[in-house]
Order: C-alpha cells, then structure tokens, then sequence
C-alpha cells in the first residue's frame, strides 16, 4: 500500500470516530433485502459491515426477507404464486415453502456468511421462543373487495419477546432473525419483514432502523435524493404523489419506528456496496434518513 492510499484510510477512520462513539452501546436494526442478498459482492460486503458494527460494540440485530427465494422454490414445485395489494397470499402448503426457505435456507445462509468473517450469529424464526406472537393480517373492503381479502398464513406482528434478543444482545450475539411468526392459534404467519423490522427497533429502543432496498431513497419530483424528512413531510409527499407504490410500505414501517422512539430510520440503498457502513460512519448517507421531528 503506498503512502497516499494509506493516508486516506487514515482519513476514513478519524471521520468514522464520533460516529462509532455515537452508536458504541446502541442498538441497530437493519432489514436485509432486495438485491443485496442476491448479488455476491454485496452480500460480502453487508456481512463484513455487520461483524464490524458489532466489533466496535453496537448491538446489532438482523431480520432478513427472502421473497423471490419463496418464489423461486414455489415455481419449482408448480404451484403458482397470487399476490393481494404486494402480499403473498399463503396457504397452508404454501406456508411451509416459506417456513423452509426463511427459517432454514435463507436465515442459515445469513448465519453462515456472518460467521465466515468473524462474528458470532445465531439464527432464529419468530417461533423460537415465541420471539413473535402474530395475529392474521386483514385487508380492509377498500384494499380488496370481500373475495380476495383473505390472505391465508399471512400476519402481522402482536408482540415481540424483548427478552430473547436482549439476552443474545449481552452475550454480544448478533440475531438473525426470519420474518415467521406464531399465532394463538398455534399457526404458522409469514409476515413482512419490513414490519419484523419495525417492531424489532421498536421493542428495543433501537437508536436506528436501516431499512435496506433497491433503490436511492425516496426522490423528489426531480430525481433529486431527499432525507433528514419528518412525518409532516413525509404525509405532504404522500399526499402529493412523490411516494407511492412499493416505498408506501417501507415509509410506514419507517414511521410507526420513529414514532415509538426510535431516532431515526433510514430507506437505505443496498444496491451500494458498504452501504450500511457509509450510512452510519461517514458524512455522507446513501439513503433518506426520517426523523421523529
């Protein structure tokens, strides 16, 4: 390495200071999607972001999706994948290709690319100790009309059992966690994991919520990058059609997070590579940060 390479690391390095002196003890939850998990230099480099987060002593928990995986598997068997307002509708056979590929292929993968590099991941599903109690998720008439409304094995989240991940979060375990919850009927749910994610930062008084996607962030009218957005803003641009379709249920997640005291969450690029680590420790985000206020 020559002298000016060196000198620049040096530079990252004295930049990310305050930033990991600000998060050292906190806890950050990071949803982990889109292409990210697909592409293999992105998964490299969000496994290599996550040990190191964990390194420097932020607490950091991991909830992961798995959709097309789901649908791949699904293809493969021949039974057709129908869709109600984004959500898969899930029956009983379909939930067990989901609890197969979220609870073991895809959860154990994560588990493992984590281990590769030095950190100490467990794996877990909402049913491992009852982590997530749901209760099925019902559209309303104006979302579906009466015919199309049920969705099967599809929930949301009803509680979050703090206790299991505080104590992995002591023993300076990083979970993995896999978007399947248990209902009081004893069921299986597949929830959305943007929501886990939310609920999960929630419980935990988490100081951030990193919601990783396959896009910049939420643009304005222009294509122009926004952040630093509060919930007044965010509804004006709801209202004005700049966030509509697919990032509509990303930025409610974002907000019913920083509502229950989160500090912050971001819509994070994670088509870009160290994206998590540019967002926490450098000057310059890759993604629109919303605040409470």
């Amino acid at each position: 390495m020559d002298r000016p390479a060196a000198h620049n690391i040096a530079r990252v390095l004295n930049e990310a200071l305050p930033y990991i002196q600000q998060f050292a003890g906190k806890t950050i939850v990071v949803k982990f999607g889109g292409n990210a998990m697909i592409d293999e230099t992105l998964k490299s480099s969000f496994a290599r972001n996550i040990v190191l987060m964990n390194q420097v002593g932020i607490h950091t928990v991991v909830v992961h999706g798995g959709g097309p995986q789901i649908g791949q598997l699904l293809n493969q068997l021949g039974k057709e994948s129908r869709f109600i307002q984004g959500m898969r509708v899930t029956d009983s056979e379909t939930m067990d290709v989901v609890e197969m590929v979220l609870g073991a292929q895809v959860n154990k993968s994560i588990v493992s690319l984590l281990s590769q590099v030095g950190g100490r991941a467990v794996g877990l599903t909402g049913k491992d100790g009852g982590l997530l109690r749901a209760r099925p998720l019902k559209l309303s008439a104006t979302e579906a009309d009466s015919e199309s409304a049920d969705l099967g094995h599809v929930g949301e989240v009803e509680s979050v059992n703090v206790d299991i991940l505080q104590t992995l979060e002591t023993g300076g375990f990083i979970p993995v966690i896999a978007p399947v919850g248990v209902g009081s009927d004893g069921n299986s749910y597949n929830i959305n994991a943007d929501l886990v994610a939310s609920a999960v930062a929630s419980v935990l008084n988490a100081e951030k919520l990193l919601l990783l996607t396959d896009t910049a962030g939420i643009l304005n009218k222009d294509g122009e990058l926004l952040t630093g957005l509060t919930p007044a803003q965010i509804d004006a641009l709801v209202a004005d059609g700049t966030i509509y379709g697919g990032m509509l249920p990303k930025v409610r997640c974002a907000l019913e997070a920083v509502g229950s005291g989160v500090s912050s969450a971001t819509v994070l690029d994670g088509r870009v590579e160290n994206a998590v680590l540019l967002e926490l420790f450098t000057d310059t985000g890759v993604g629109t940060q919303i605040v409470s206020a």
